[in-house]
């Protein structure tokens, strides 16, 4: 299977960086300066939602957890010669 280099990718009719022209870029960048995006952002308005987010980078503690029990287990394992 041949990598997707952004020749292909232009082939098979995706957009790339190269495909934004300096006059494109110009055009979006008034545009995005005009909608104000950064302005409209507000993040989280209700307790429900803040507790929410807050949670976003929480990479699951049970599955850390139970591998480290099962080290555990077997380091004992080891002591008592089962």
């Amino acid at each position: 299977m041949k990598a997707w280099t952004p020749e292909r990718r232009a082939r098979q009719g995706e957009i790339t960086r190269s495909q934004w022209t300096p006059e494109r870029r110009v055009v979006a960048r008034a545009a995005i300066r005009r909608w104000k995006p950064w302005e409209k952002t507000t993040g989280p308005r209700t307790p429900e939602g803040k507790a929410r987010v807050s949670r976003n980078a929480y990479k699951g503690g049970a599955w850390r957890l139970l591998r480290e029990l099962a080290k555990a287990m077997r380091e004992q394992k080891k002591w008592i010669g089962v």
